[in-house]
């Protein structure tokens, strides 16, 4: 990591795109950055560099058995990360994309990634927050988790990010508080139907609008994942 973090303040145009080519450099460097999303600050790394990932994994004091989801600018980035997706998984793209809906996948099997012990999945998100979307579509894919130290409260602004993580971090991207504040909600797509295990920013109700036959969130649903 970097020896003196930076912090820039995104809320200037100018200051704003130095931002975004600082930290997409730092990314393509293997370093770690904090960046706001419309959920809570995240912590992330590229996605394909496999030391960086095991980094922020270390900086969360976090294990393998807690993988790391990804983040992605576009709609169509899912086509290239994805062995096949289905009806299901494209009206909920379609719908909640950009937006507070994460989706477990089945990755295609040429990717050479290393995100924790994902057993061939991944969870993949595309953020509404226009910071975020500018620095992945320099950076492309990035793993990305909570901005905060594990068994401690997720970051709500870059400063918060930074009291926990410190210089662990290269760069810290901040944008004013998170306008979300709550955690996406998780929906498991591998399956023959849609199953959530985790209800956050968009509702059970609004998914069964768009998939009236997802599986409910429950106990059996959340088994194993947090």
């Amino acid at each position: 990591m970097s020896a003196v973090a930076l912090f820039f303040h995104c809320g200037d145009p100018d200051a704003r795109v130095d931002a975004i080519q600082t930290a997409a450099h730092s990314v393509a460097a293997g370093e770690l950055v904090v960046l706001p999303t419309d959920t809570v600050y995240g912590l992330g790394a590229d996605a394909f560099d496999a030391v960086a990932v095991a980094e922020l994994l270390r900086t969360k004091g976090r294990g393998r058995d807690m993988p790391v989801p990804v983040l992605v600018g576009s709609w169509t980035t899912i086509d290239g990360l994805v062995s096949a997706v289905d009806s299901r998984t494209r009206l909920l793209v379609e719908a909640f994309w950009p937006g507070a809906l994460t989706l477990v996948v089945r990755h295609a099997q040429s990717l050479t990634w290393d995100l924790g012990d994902a057993r061939g999945t991944v969870a993949l998100r595309m953020p509404l927050h226009p910071v975020a979307i500018e620095l992945l579509e320099q950076t492309g894919p990035m793993a990305v988790s909570s901005a905060n130290r594990s068994g401690r409260p997720a970051a709500q602004t870059a400063a918060e990010a930074q009291e926990q993580l410190g210089e662990d971090v290269a760069v810290y991207l901040e944008d004013g508080p998170a306008a979300g504040g709550v955690a996406s909600t998780i929906v498991d797509v591998t399956g023959a139907r849609p199953r959530i295990l985790r209800v956050g920013g968009v509702t059970e109700d609004a998914l069964r609008e768009v998939v009236p036959d997802i599986v409910g969130a429950g106990a059996e649903a959340n088994q194993g994942r947090t």
